[in-house]
């Protein structure tokens, strides 16, 4: 797997400070995405063991809330394999921070029902993360009043409470920053 980017101070990309790592590599190519460049799986530098010791220190502050996984796709199959040995070092040292991830895929029709690579990977990797912003974007749909997503046709799952529910359960900050300026 090749990586991007990482940014490791990012408000934009879940709730506080955090650290986000774009992920090279998406076969979604969603027309007007922000990060088309990283559509190539070759696109950015190797990720590896010095890669995931870079990220976990970087998070390694009081002020970082947690960790945010773009891309690119993460759900990728070739890509799931290393993201889920991030996430599980990173849970591990930080199981008080929260993992963020975006994707393309929709939670039931795609992650769920693992048809998107090894469905143990699968299964293993979304157990890891607390908020998954689904679904792909679309330019039609976009949205500059929304909070922490593109296009309205996304959703902001609480993965932790829809697995234990069995259903979708959206995270309760899902609402649109015209509403959150009200306040």
């Amino acid at each position: 797997m090749n990586y991007a980017t990482i940014k490791t101070n990012d408000v934009a990309n879940g709730e506080g400070v955090r650290v986000s790592l774009f992920v090279s590599g998406c076969t979604h190519r969603c027309k007007g995405c922000f990060n088309a460049e990283a559509w190539d799986f070759e696109y950015g530098r190797p990720f590896g063991d010095d890669t995931i010791e870079y990220i976990l220190s970087a998070i390694d502050r009081p002020h970082i809330r947690g960790l945010s996984l773009l891309g690119g796709e993460p759900f990728e199959p070739q890509n799931q394999p290393e993201v889920l040995k991030l996430v599980t070092a990173f849970k591990k040292k930080f199981p008080e921070k929260t993992v963020w991830c975006y994707t393309g895929y929709d939670y039931e029709k795609n992650i769920l029902a693992q048809n998107i690579g090894d469905p143990q990977i699968t299964r293993q990797l979304i157990e890891n993360i607390d908020i998954l912003v689904d679904g792909r974007f679309m330019e039609e749909l976009k949205n500059l009043n929304l909070r922490f997503k593109g296009s309205e046709n996304q959703r902001i799952i609480n993965v932790k409470e829809s697995l234990k529910k069995g259903e979708v359960v959206l995270w309760e900050g899902d609402i649109t920053l015209d509403k959150l300026s009200k306040w």
